[in-house]
């Protein structure tokens, strides 16, 4: 006689409750880890409101809206992308360090980061960085369009970052590394808020940019671009309060810490750019150093 199921069988045992693939851990909400992601959320979403109080004051007839000028408005919408920056480190810290990772987890960082990386820096780029005042006309054309092509590989590289990172997936050693492939959308937004907070300084001391006006569309194109590259840039996830360092390592931190607090727009601008460019010398050396290796081999 074949045994009949019972209906007071449980629906899963528990080593498929304790499965990261299991339907019921995979959707857990982990109170602080997930904290941290809403406030990521949270400040993303203020950026992009203030981004928009600022385009309003520039419009009216006084130049203030809410008691704030465009540029104090922008002032603002940086420091919540840079408010969603320290959050969104804080949230997959605190989820490994209490082994409380889950899918759904690490898709709402995803959604959170599109608004506060996304959509913010490209409001901070159409509305101040490419924006019609810098007295060329042919901004208006364009702005939206490098906006627009920001916003993309944003997206797109977040959502190659969630499917190289599933632990499913099979990979080579090489791809074990814990560098990130492509520039991360953080980093991305930092450059962009780093880079408003750069022009508003200059705005404030000479009231003229048109200087500089002709390399920002390059400089946002290669924020981009660099996004959904195959270069890779290092990555901070294995600091924690164990780390180990040198002397002067730490004498060089001090010094960078007040460095931002003394020049902070110049401090902040200077540290993503070296960021940036420091992942693409890395990767040209590397590139040549590989056709060096390869060469003599083809000759053969």
């Amino acid at each position: 006689m074949i045994p009949q199921p019972s209906d007071d069988r449980p629906a899963a045992s528990v080593s498929d409750r304790e499965d990261p693939y299991h339907v019921t851990r995979a959707s857990r909400i982990f109170f602080l880890p997930n904290l941290m992601t809403a406030a990521n959320l949270f400040c993303g979403f203020m950026a992009v409101v203030n981004c928009i109080h600022a385009r309003l004051a520039e419009s009216s007839f006084t130049g203030v809206y809410l008691d704030a000028t465009a540029p104090e408005h922008y002032r603002d919408a940086v420091w919540f992308i840079f408010g969603a920056f320290g959050f969104d480190s804080l949230d997959g810290r605190l989820a490994r360090l209490g082994g409380r990772e889950s899918l759904f987890g690490a898709e709402f960082d995803s959604l959170a980061d599109v608004v506060s990386f996304g959509v913010a820096p490209t409001l901070l780029m159409f509305f101040l960085i490419l924006s019609p005042t810098q007295g060329m006309p042919w901004f208006r054309e364009i702005g939206w369009f490098i906006g627009f092509i920001y916003l993309l590989c944003a997206a797109m590289r977040l959502a190659r970052f969630n499917v190289i990172t599933n632990p499913l997936l099979r990979r080579s050693q090489k791809e074990l590394s814990s560098d990130f492939v492509g520039l991360p959308v953080p980093a991305a937004a930092a450059t962009v808020a780093a880079t408003v907070l750069f022009l508003l300084k200059l705005a404030d001391a000479d009231k003229s940019l048109n200087q500089f006006a002709l390399a920002l569309p390059l400089l946002m194109l290669l924020i981009a671009i660099l996004m959904m590259s195959s270069v890779r840039y290092p990555s901070g996830k294995k600091l924690d309060l164990q780390t180990e360092t040198r002397f002067r390592r730490l004498v060089g931190c001090v010094i960078f810490l007040g460095l931002l607090l003394l020049f902070r727009e110049e401090t902040a601008i200077c540290t993503c750019l070296a960021y940036i460019f420091f992942g693409l010398i890395r990767h040209w050396r590397r590139q040549r150093a590989l056709r060096r290796q390869q060469g003599p081999a083809g000759t053969l």
